[in-house]
């Protein structure tokens, strides 16, 4: 049994998941201004990509999701 958060993606992965991480902390900071809702909502999912993206874990592939990068 592997390690809870044992790294599944690469580099590649890591550095789009990066970019995805900051467009959705700018669209919080665009969302709170239209909704705090959408703002908190945008903000975690932000926090979340941004730790998949340090720890080089993606949640899709720990649950046997084939994705592309």
């Amino acid at each position: 049994m592997k390690p809870v958060f044992s790294r599944n993606i690469d580099n590649k992965g890591r550095l789009i998941r990066g970019a995805g991480a900051l467009a959705l902390f700018v669209g919080a900071a665009f969302g709170f201004t239209v909704s705090p809702w959408l703002g908190i909502a945008l903000l975690g999912s932000g926090a979340f990509v941004a730790f998949e993206a340090l720890r080089g874990w993606c949640a899709l592939r720990a649950c046997g999701i084939k994705t592309r990068l």
